[in-house]
């Protein structure tokens, strides 16, 4: 930046913004916008535009003041119905302050403005290094853009993230395995291979707040101390770092509250941490004699020192940036890779999508019960929505439908919506296939009348430019996309979307609409719903691994939080003015939050402690997922030496949040171990001990709350918090037992038998829900439950621990049995998220599972994701369905929304979840099979097929005959590869058949060839996908297609088998032989490649509409159904 530093301070200190961002390269621009707010009005003069993000200079009110932060807010509503993406500076008429008002969209992230205050007395040093990035030279204007502009204002340079993060993961593992080696003291494997991953999880922590200057001020603590104790002790003298001083420096300095000055010698001012992580673990205890060669630690500090530890999560470009994302990314999979147990890392889109979806819709309903007349239809909460719906559509989705309109009018006052922005109009050639006449058309005699429709749309199916395409789109997408924005559009201006859960089925920015109505609805009763909502609200995750979920779960709930609490303020202060007498809850807030070390402190421990719960099968999973949460809060402190504690308020002790047992094993409710004597010889006396254990619950409960509510007012008295803790464990541990023999017994097992019993318990790890989370069962249950569940066959777990009383025992695998015991779990009118195998809603075994489901809900969404071209699970080859659940009364009606099978290339994987497309399916499921309806078009033609009552089935031949129809039962994504010959295969030169080769047999030559011409078409195809797994050929996924050949006129047959006749020689022609080395030998094999054979297939399609009497419109979505991703670069040089 040529800007010098004094050059800077006058311009800045004289108000020449307009000169200042000229010098930082910054283009002249004339706009002058004019806002209204009550009856106050304010000029805003653009400074600075560069790419479409435009700076406004905004001049003060009639009072001459900086308007306050409420009227800013309505400003910043205002130009952002212009211009999305600016920067506001809001000065007073004495020119002695500066507000910087900035507001950007981030990527699943509320827009939320940042604000900066600069006083003309100080000297501007922070504003300068803020606009150090906002420099753009001459260079750069060939290729800047507006997102260049945007990631410059937010300084994110995360080019090198994943890169980093794979590259140390990769060498983690084979350090961790190194660490390991040099353990001694330990017999056990599996405890050694536990403790080596503690003891790197002590030191990552370490790392992070060393390098925050924590630890006696020395940001290479560690490195030191092992050499200072090398030679103060002498280096060869073994364990001595280990022994002398790293055990000391966890149990007795970071995990003790009282240092002697002994202690304080030998290792320097530090902090009390508090939360566990340094507390005489369980393996210290049961292992007293465990040694570590200094060795270990010399290899795994030079390898941490070969990066930047912080605990920013914005880092820079530099490639060897560790925060606690990266750390957080790492155990994850580790977790992941240790449990080989079928988790899989979930990427933050996916924990982000799900959780904003459950939660705050949670929060809304808690607030109407409250708060109903903000809910009403004229209320200002939708009137917000209703004026400015394009706040709330996504950007993915909106992208290139306008365009800027070259030479913008001075606007009077915006008081409605004024746009500087118009549609973009499609070209001519895309813009003819848009509605005509002829869609409506049913197919008729398609050889003398060639259907229209396809020849008007036959440019649809290319590429379109980026100015009105997402990457990857072609034209028939963004028409798509373009006509599903009008209609939300429309919707949300004619009143229309009134309901939180219609964010969801219509996919609209539901953060950004929970940040605006706390933000900006007028009302302090409002505003007091919304906080004892957000603060009492039960979040879950029942299988949470490193907590990526409950992660996200804190990231959707934080900002809630914090613009509560601003709100909280603005009505205090105006309160103050005329006496300060109302608002008694708002201040006792305000009060708690003085005490603590600053707001976001306050606002992330009360989110750990109240709001977030967490359960494991893995104990190590769960000492990660509170060590993940502590760096958060760590992140918010910056060291004081001059404060007690340095400045960091000891950390929540969290053990009773995140959990360790089997979700699967124990009492869920004090009911169900009622049940669980029933009919036993001993039943009365049983039921008098199970009062007992009630009774005791409820006490250990209250013990419970007061101690986690004593972390939030007071840190005071640590001894007595330690010795709390262990009575509550105790009492614990005493009702644990008790519930464990119990449970046993459902089990087969003789509770007196001692190591049969014991032998059950470490198998089982039986978890009691109604205890260990007493109050939240007891109150009816968890609010919100989201997760990745376990893909496991039960079959494969039976040998290690088997189930009891699950009513979806059938359905086969552990994912079912997770979701069923988190319906059971939660109460009435709660949320239930979960990622799971697409087969879950396709697959004839699972009909109990979706009956459980839907019984208990009133609202299921289920969105569908394919495994290729790109996946959502890197190394997973697994076809996903998200669902979403809102829990009803049991057995009431349920409203269901499925979307298309979604497929998409690695580079437009950002754009996914903002495309999403709900469509009602009521009506569209049948056995085992929820179809992956998406649109008007196919629900329609599914309900009409419905009605054909004989299938495939029924016109099979009853043995085998010459008639043979043949078919693979694995493989072909986009093809299913169906003939009337058998496919060539050879194997070690010999002829045979191929193992994935299936049969289907006919009664006669015609009735093979029509229905081979039928499974070879794109209504298959379409067919196929929506009631599949996608994968695999099932019989049935043929044999119950439904078809009645008897209503096929002459002609139809025919002409199919005809059709049928030059596909199959088309087939031929176009095979090659493939060769393969395979596990069972040398194969060659016949490939077939039917996009070769499209027009052959689209003539097929066309008879098949006459038959079924589509319209064109169905003719023209069939046929170009997934072509996409069927025709590959065949569509392209079409």
């Amino acid at each position: 930046m040529n800007l010098n530093k004094n050059q800077f301070s006058q311009l800045i200190s004289n108000f020449k913004l307009k000169e200042l961002f000229n010098e930082l390269g910054w283009d002249n621009v004339k706009k002058k916008e004019f806002v209204s707010i009550d009856e106050d009005k304010f000029e805003l003069d653009a400074v600075g535009e560069k790419r479409s993000f435009v700076i406004f200079l905004c001049s003060p009110g009639k009072s001459g003041k900086i308007p306050n932060q409420n009227i800013r807010r309505k400003i910043d509503n205002k130009v952002s119905k212009l211009f999305f993406e600016h920067l506001i500076i809001y000065c007073d008429a004495n020119k002695s302050q500066q507000i910087w008002q900035l507001v950007i969209r981030q990527p699943n992230k509320p827009i939320i403005p940042r604000e900066f205050v600069y006083y003309s007395t100080q000297y501007p040093e922070i504003l300068l290094q803020k606009l150090s990035s906002l420099f753009f030279s001459i260079d750069d204007e060939e290729n800047i853009s507006l997102p260049d502009v945007k990631a410059r204002i937010l300084n994110e340079f995360n080019n090198n993230a994943e890169k980093v993060t794979k590259k140390f993961y990769e060498r983690f593992q084979k350090e961790l395995g190194s660490f390991q080696k040099f353990i001694q003291g330990i017999e056990n494997n599996v405890d050694k291979e536990w403790y080596a991953s503690l003891m790197l999880n002590r030191l990552m922590f370490i790392y992070f707040i060393q390098k925050k200057g924590f630890l006696d001020s020395n940001l290479n603590y560690l490195f030191e101390k092992l050499k200072l104790t090398q030679k103060t002790k002498g280096k060869d003298k073994f364990y001595s770092f280990y022994k002398d001083f790293l055990i000391v420096l966890f149990h007795d300095g970071l995990g003790a509250p009282n240092h002697s000055k002994a202690l304080v010698e030998q290792l320097g001012k530090i902090p009390y941490l508090n939360g566990g992580l340094f507390e005489k673990h369980q393996l210290e205890k049961n292992n007293t004699k465990i040694n570590i060669d200094d060795k270990a630690f010399e290899k795994i500090f030079s390898f941490f020192d070969e990066y930047n530890w912080h605990l920013d999560n914005s880092p820079t470009s530099s490639g060897t940036d560790i925060n606690p994302d990266v750390i957080g990314y790492i155990f994850e999979k580790y977790i992941n890779d240790r449990a080989a147990m079928g988790a899989y890392y979930t990427k933050e889109d996916i924990t982000e999508y799900i959780s904003k979806n459950t939660i705050i819709p949670f929060l809304f309903d808690e607030v109407k019960k409250e708060c109903a007349n903000a809910f009403r239809d004229e209320s200002s909460l939708w009137k917000m929505l209703r004026e400015n719906p394009d706040r709330y559509i996504y950007d993915a989705v909106k992208h290139g439908i306008y365009e800027e309109v070259s030479e913008q009018p001075q606007s009077p006052v915006i008081s409605n919506e004024v746009r500087n922005l118009k549609v973009r109009l499609l070209p001519p050639e895309i813009q003819k296939g848009i509605n005509p006449t002829v869609a409506q058309q049913l197919v008729k005699d398609v050889e003398n009348n060639p259907p229209q429709l396809l020849e008007l749309r036959k440019e649809w199916n290319k590429q379109a430019p980026p100015e009105y395409a997402l990457p990857t789109e072609i034209w028939r997408e963004v028409v798509e996309r373009r006509s599903r924005y009008f209609d939300i559009r429309n919707k949300i201006e004619s009143g229309e979307i009134k309901e939180i859960n219609d964010f969801i089925t219509y996919n609209l920015d539901i953060r950004q609409f929970a940040q605006d109505a706390v933000e900006q609805y007028e009302g302090s009763d409002f505003i007091n719903a919304f906080y004892k909502a957000v603060t009492k609200i039960s979040v879950l995750d029942p299988t949470c691994g490193s907590g990526a979920f409950l992660f996200a779960a804190l990231n959707i709930l934080e900002p809630v939080y914090e613009t509560c609490i601003s709100r909280m303020l603005e009505f205090i202060e105006q309160d103050n003015l005329s006496g300060g007498k109302k608002f008694k809850y708002f201040r006792e807030v305000i009060e708690e939050i003085n005490h603590h070390p600053n707001e976001k402190y306050f606002i992330y421990k009360s989110i750990i402690l109240k709001n977030l719960f967490g359960v494991d099968i893995m104990k190590e999973a769960t000492e990660i997922a509170k060590l993940r949460l502590f760096l958060k809060l760590v992140a918010e402190v910056e060291v004081d030496y001059k404060k007690n504690n340095l400045g960091l308020e000891p950390l929540p002790d969290i053990d009773f949040n995140i959990r360790s047992g089997n979700t699967l094993v124990g009492f869920a409710k004090a009911d169900d171990v009622d049940k669980s004597v029933e009919g036993s010889f001993d039943e009365t006396f049983l039921k008098d001990e199970i009062k007992k254990v009630k009774e005791e619950a409820e006490v250990v409960s209250m013990a419970f709350q007061r101690y986690k509510d004593a972390q939030l007012i007071s840190e005071k008295n640590s001894d007595q918090h330690i010795e709390a803790k262990q009575e509550l464990n105790n009492r614990l541990k005493s009702l644990n037992d008790k519930l464990n023999i119990y449970q046993a017994r459902l089990y087969g097992i003789d509770p007196k038998k001692k190591k049969e019993y014991e032998t059950w318990k470490t198998s089982h790890q039986p978890f009691h829900w109604f205890v260990e989370f007493y109050e939240i069962i007891k109150s009816g249950g968890f609010d919100v439950i989201i997760g990745n569940p376990p893909y496991v066959e039960y079959s494969a777990t039976k040998k290690t621990y088997s189930f009891k009383g699950y009513e979806t025992i059938s359905a086969g695998n552990l994912y079912a049995y997770v979701i069923e015991r988190a319906i059971h779990i939660q109460k009435i009118g709660s949320y239930n998220g979960m990622i799971i195998p697409l087969s879950a809603y396709c697959t004839d075994r699972m009909d109990v599972f979706q009956n459980y489901e839907f019984a208990n809900s009133s609202f299921v969404w289920l969105s569908n994701f394919a495994e290729r071209p790109s996946k959502l699970f890197l190394g997973a080859e697994r076809n996903l369905t998200i669902s979403i659940l809102q829990l009803g009364e049991p057995k009431t009606n349920c409203d269901l929304f499925t979307t298309y099978y979604y497929k998409w290339n690695a580079e437009f994987r950002k754009y996914l979840f903002e495309n999403i497309s709900y469509f009602s399916a009521n009506g569209t499921n049948v056995y085992g099979i929820i179809p992956k309806v998406s649109t008007l078009k196919e629900s329609n033609i599914l309900k009409n097929f419905r009605k054909i009552k004989n299938s495939v089935n029924t016109i099979l031949a009853s043995r085998l005959s010459e008639h043979i129809l043949y078919y693979r039962n694995s493989g072909g994504r986009y093809w299913k590869i169906i003939t009337d010959f058998q496919p060539q295969f050879f194997l070690e030169g010999k002829q045979g058949i191929s193992s994935r080769e299936s049969y289907l047999y006919f009664n006669t030559k015609l009735e093979k060839k029509i229905i081979t011409a039928i499974f070879n078409s794109s209504f298959f195809y379409w067919y196929y996908v929506m009631h599949s797994d996608a994968r695999t050929n099932n019989p049935s996924d043929l044999k119950d297609f439904p078809i009645d050949l008897a209503r096929f006129n002459l002609k139809g047959k025919d002409k199919l088998a005809k059709l049928n006749d030059q596909l199959m020689s088309d087939l031929e022609n176009n095979s090659e032989f493939i060769i393969a080395n395979l596990q069972t030998g040398k194969v060659k094999f016949q490939q077939f490649y039917p996009m070769k054979s499209k027009s052959i297939i689209d003539e097929i399609d066309k008879i098949l509409a006459e038959h079924y009497g589509f319209t064109e419109e169905e003719l023209d979505f069939i046929i170009n159904y997934d072509i996409k991703y069927r025709m590959g670069k065949e569509l392209e040089e079409e």
